[in-house]
């Protein structure tokens, strides 16, 4: 291979390492975009909805990743954020302090009588207590698929041999590829409770998909890869606009 060739090839290979990096600043802020915060415009959002109370739900998965990164006051927050969104009066959990947890359990074992104490000041006017809790969260398939040409690239220099063999082995051997993917799917309920009777108003559940996926390429040096992925916080975000939707539609 004369000088000439050798500088054709240095460009291309200068080339091809230049594409990918200026690629990757734009990949990485489309998969930042799928995961940012997405509002959403509820039906009956110009009718004032009703007081109420969100309480911290349960999460009934053992699943430790998603415990990891989710937890029930977690959730709750997302609730208020969008319930105040869809025009509720929602009342701060953090106005009712040590109350939250008497609340909790008077509602959890449906005792309206416990429920008369906490009536009174600002909270005389709550009509419903809101919960939102996760039933199902997990990973239910993976997949991954890849190349490796180490051996291709052996054979191919002991079929062809010489300097060709030799260069056609290098590349051949360089060259890596991976593909992975994962399926996680969670599911939330959420309950509407009248906050005199402690009867449930209301109740709902729904279901999301998450992929979470990543690829990966290398040749002569040249290596590239990209992730997608929208985060369990996301997810569950998601899963609280949809109950709220049905809330919203129910005012």
């Amino acid at each position: 291979m004369n000088l000439r060739q050798w500088g054709s090839l240095l460009l291309v290979l200068f080339l091809g390492a230049c594409v990918p990096v200026m690629q990757s600043s734009q990949k990485a802020n489309q998969v930042a975009d799928e995961a940012m915060y997405q509002p959403i415009q509820y039906a009956n959002s110009c009718k004032r909805g009703p007081a109420l109370i969100v309480l911290p739900g349960q999460i009934k998965s053992n699943n430790a990743t998603f415990r990891e990164k989710i937890s029930d006051n977690n959730i709750a927050d997302f609730g208020e954020l969008e319930l105040g969104n869809a025009n509720f009066g929602v009342l701060e959990r953090t106005d009712i302090g040590p109350m939250l947890n008497e609340i909790k359990l008077a509602v959890s074992m449906g005792d309206p009588t416990a429920l008369q104490k906490f009536k009174r000041g600002k909270f005389k006017s709550t009509r419903w207590f809101v919960t939102f809790d996760v039933l199902k969260a997990e990973k239910v398939a993976e997949a991954s698929s890849g190349f490796d040409g180490n051996a291709a690239g052996k054979i191919f220099g002991a079929l062809v041999g010489g300097k060709t063999g030799y260069v056609g082995n290098v590349a051949v051997s360089s060259t890596h590829m991976g593909d992975s993917a994962g399926i996680w799917i969670v599911g939330m309920r959420y309950k509407v409770v009248d906050a005199s009777t402690t009867e449930q108003v209301s109740t709902g559940y729904y279901e999301q998909k998450m992929e979470v996926g990543k690829q990966g390429t290398s040749f002569l040096g040249v290596s590239g890869s990209e992730s997608k992925m929208v985060t369990l916080d996301s997810l569950v975000q998601r899963l609280v606009q949809e109950c709220v939707s049905d809330i919203d539609r129910k005012k």
